[in-house]
């Protein structure tokens, strides 16, 4: 294992926390063993105890190592933390959608069951916003889709579920607008989708919890299916 070696100069935080996250998945100091002492790796690295501070403060928020009072810093993970939005961003867009399905399917019951005359205002505009959709791309049309969908979520009055749903929508933004060319959703039917929508919103204003959980349940499956045999 060659030695860490010294730092050139430029951001020493940076190159410090990189150097150190490299010998650490390398194996250098394994999970659950003790990394040497700050001063050992100021002298190592060639910089001082202060630069080591915050490169391990940035490693412990990677969760690749913890500081036990009195004790010293200890190896946690061998790979810094991937947070949830990047994990999203690498999923195939298949898991995604079965996730999504989930999540949305019991959001759609519990629209039904707690919608006020305000969500109702705000699923027929996203509503005639979608159909209005029809007429343009499909990068728009994504878009009046995605919202129609939130409004559904957020009617369901349980904040958890609404930025969950967020969570989603830059990955479905993106990846929608590529599988709508792909499987040519939109041939011949530029308001792909709208009967099964519609249906969906009187389903929830009228209060139909299982109802609504069906309908928006089939149409995510529906797409699901053709996203598997593509």
């Amino acid at each position: 294992m060659p030695p860490l070696g010294p730092l050139r100069p430029s951001p020493l935080v940076d190159q410090a926390t990189r150097r150190i996250e490299e010998q650490i998945t390398a194996g250098q100091w394994p999970v659950g063993g003790k990394l040497p002492g700050e001063v050992a790796l100021a002298k190592e690295l060639g910089v001082g105890r202060s630069t080591i501070r915050e490169a391990l403060r940035a490693l412990a928020g990677a969760g690749m190592v913890q500081s036990r009072q009195g004790a010293g810093v200890y190896v946690t993970a061998d790979r810094p933390s991937e947070d949830w939005s990047a994990r999203l961003r690498r999923a195939e867009l298949a898991h995604v959608y079965e996730v999504r399905t989930i999540v949305e399917v019991q959001a759609a019951r519990l629209a039904a069951a707690r919608r006020g005359e305000a969500d109702l205002v705000a699923l027929d505009r996203a509503l005639t916003a979608r159909r209005e959709a029809g007429a343009a791309g499909d990068t728009v049309f994504v878009e009046a889709d995605i919202a129609l969908h939130a409004a559904v979520v957020d009617a369901a009055h349980n904040p958890v579920l609404s930025d969950l749903f967020a969570e989603f929508v830059p990955v479905l933004r993106e990846r929608l607008v590529e599988l709508v060319g792909l499987l040519g959703l939109r041939a011949g039917d530029p308001d792909h989708g709208y009967e099964a929508h519609a249906d969906l919103v009187e389903a929830v204003r009228r209060g139909d919890v299982e109802g609504a959980g069906e309908i928006l349940g089939a149409e995510l499956t529906g797409t699901l299916a053709r996203l598997l045999t593509a």
